[in-house]
């Protein structure tokens, strides 16, 4: 019985973490947001729908160190610099969703992908260089 209450308890998290994930994005696209908060924001987003790692997954426990440290203390840390207004009114919105914030938008996967790929030629040319 306590196994169970603890893997709701994670399931729980997991929710509200995909939940804050939400809220942020729409607090970008806030003008009331201020523009450091939106830029700080806007990293941790990205790097939470990146399909590409700091630290690769298949590394083992290092590999989702990253997923299951930096997204969160990233999150918080975001939540943190915006307004409190401006996160009531998104969670407000994120709430009203009735896809449940699970929109699938294909341009900016591709976009991530393909400044991914361009970091890393540079790098690799960078690197060959020397």
């Amino acid at each position: 019985m306590a196994k169970s209450k603890r893997l709701g308890d994670w399931k729980q998290w997991a929710k509200q973490l995909k939940s804050n994930i939400r809220v942020l994005y729409l607090a970008c696209r806030d003008p009331r947001t201020p523009w450091y908060a939106k830029w700080f924001a806007v990293c941790v987003v990205a790097y939470a729908f990146s399909p590409i790692d700091l630290i690769p997954d298949f590394i083992p426990v290092l590999g989702y160190l990253d997923d299951l440290i930096l997204v969160p203390l990233g999150i918080v840390l975001a939540l943190k610099m915006i307004p409190g207004e401006i996160i009531t009114d998104c969670r407000q919105k994120v709430e009203l969703e009735s896809d449940g914030g699970r929109r699938k938008n294909w341009f900016m996967g591709v976009l991530f992908v393909l400044i991914w790929i361009a970091a890393a030629v540079w790098i690799s040319a960078v690197a060959f260089k020397m």
